[in-house]
């Protein structure tokens, strides 16, 4: 099988993506050791280095790994989005200087020393505004890379929820074809509809719990099934907050159970924070419900120990593994027809 390397890597959705389309994850790199102990969890047999990526010598760690320049099929990562997204821009009105974006560049460090056959970024669309993604693509370039890149919604590549993404793919000489997509949609009922009851399936994700006011748990009870939300409500069941405020227009909405999901975010816990309330049951999606609808596999865990604040964050700023894997399988054909996979 083809290696591949996963930097940024989070809990492991991009690793997920990335073996399911037939690539062999030789090593990841990961700062946060919350999400790295979750990663290891998962994949136990992928050496993860725990490690903040700029104190790393890539000619070291290619070293290593075992590998000769050139011999990796694939560089992958998604770099902290936290200061590119729409949401601290203000949708591009209001620059962040967020010290983590230069962390886009670090990709290019990897790179220039192991000399992949392919490059795959996965980023937010807010990245391809910055002089840092202009300085990643022409470093890019000076190393012999072809690049292309477009922004998609997750939902088109079987993903069960809307997530619009910054996707890079750069092949050192060649041309990179980005996939159609898939045939169909999948919805919140595909993803979610046959899971047990919270509370009878001693599954860990499906079973944290929650803890609301009465005033609360009445509010979300009275909330319309099927994609209701808190305008549907009289105003003596209105929060306060909420009263003469038009804003925000998700925030104590449910999801509908034959369209895809909202973007699963690290708020996904709380009602407050955007439509992330089930369709039929009287609570939030559940953090098992989370992962499916970021299109992670049933097989996802998390170590005892891990609450549902940290449950929900890794989960909210995981890659897609079904956005990776119809990526990586198009990187993986034309790896094939062009005989790249002898070394």
């Amino acid at each position: 099988m083809p290696g591949a390397l996963d930097l940024f890597a989070g809990c492991g959705g991009l690793t997920f993506g990335l073996i399911a389309a037939g690539f062999n994850v030789l090593g990841a790199v990961e700062e946060d050791s919350v999400a790295a102990a979750a990663y290891g969890y998962n994949f136990p047999g992928v050496p993860i280095s725990v490690s903040d990526i700029e104190a790393i010598d890539p000619r070291k760690y290619r070293r290593q790994l075992g590998l000769a320049v050139g011999e990796l099929a694939l560089l992958a990562g998604c770099p902290p989005c936290q200061g590119f997204s729409s949401l601290r821009t203000r949708n591009g009105s209001r620059r962040i200087r967020d010290k983590r974006n230069h962390l886009v560049l670090q990709m290019i460090r990897f790179a220039a020393e192991f000399q992949p056959k392919v490059v795959l970024m996965e980023n937010v669309p807010g990245v391809l505004r910055t002089k840092t993604f202009k300085s990643f693509c022409t470093a890019l370039r000076k190393l012999g890379y072809q690049i292309s890149f477009q922004v998609a919604d997750a939902a088109r590549f079987g993903v069960p929820q809307r997530r619009r993404r910054m996707l890079l793919l750069a092949g050192r000489g060649f041309d990179l074809p980005f996939p159609p997509g898939a045939s169909t949609t999948v919805s919140v009922r595909d993803a979610i509809g046959e899971l047990p009851q919270v509370g009878t399936s001693q599954d860990p994700l499906h079973e944290f719990g929650e803890d609301r006011s009465e005033g609360v748990r009445k509010l979300i009870k009275a909330i319309p099934k099927n994609g209701g939300g808190r305008f549907d409500l009289p105003r003596d069941l209105q929060l306060k907050c909420h009263l003469n405020f038009s804003g925000h227009k998700d925030t104590y909405g449910r999801m509908r159970w034959d369209a895809v999901g909202p973007t699963i975010t690290t708020g996904c816990y709380n009602p407050s924070k955007g439509r992330f309330l089930h369709p039929e049951a009287d609570r939030c999606i559940t953090m098992r419900e989370a992962a499916l609808l970021q299109s992670f596999p049933a097989s996802f865990v998390l170590p005892e120990g891990i609450g549902k604040t940290q449950a929900a964050r890794m989960i909210g700023n995981a890659v897609p593994p079904e956005l990776i894997r119809m990526h990586a399988r198009v990187i993986l054909q034309v790896l094939k027809r062009r005989d790249l996979l002898s070394t």
